[in-house]
């Protein structure tokens, strides 16, 4: 079953790390999904731009409106993301458990809906 594990921290969090702390980081994330890679639960993983270069889109009443950033206002944002593949909840939570932002921010992990016809 796929689990999508989405990635929240503050944005303040990663602006005041140093660039070689957020280059270790970076690192240690890309060791975490290569090896979900090599065992076989990695499906796809990106890293988001922060919240100022997002744009929330909305129709109502066939209308269209756009606005700058999220629509919600939070200390933590959506940041990345990374499916995987696991048997269950428990082994999705305890990969999770394993992505390194989880030490500075919260991962979110939710089964995806598969309708008929998904592969």
């Amino acid at each position: 079953m796929k689990y999508l594990c989405l990635v929240y921290l503050e944005q303040r969090t990663l602006d005041a790390m140093s660039p070689d702390e957020f280059n270790a980081l970076i690192s240690e994330s890309l060791a975490n999904d290569e090896d979900l890679r090599r065992r076989g639960h990695y499906v796809a993983a990106q890293a988001l731009q922060p919240t100022s270069a997002a744009t929330t889109l909305r129709i109502r009443g066939g209308r269209l409106s756009t606005t700058d950033g999220p629509f919600a206002e939070t200390k933590e944002h959506l940041s990345g993301f990374i499916m995987i593949e696991a048997r269950d909840l428990n082994q999705a939570l305890q990969l999770a458990a394993n992505i390194p932002m989880a030490r500075m921010g919260s991962i979110e992990v939710r089964p995806v809906r598969e309708f008929c016809g998904d592969r």
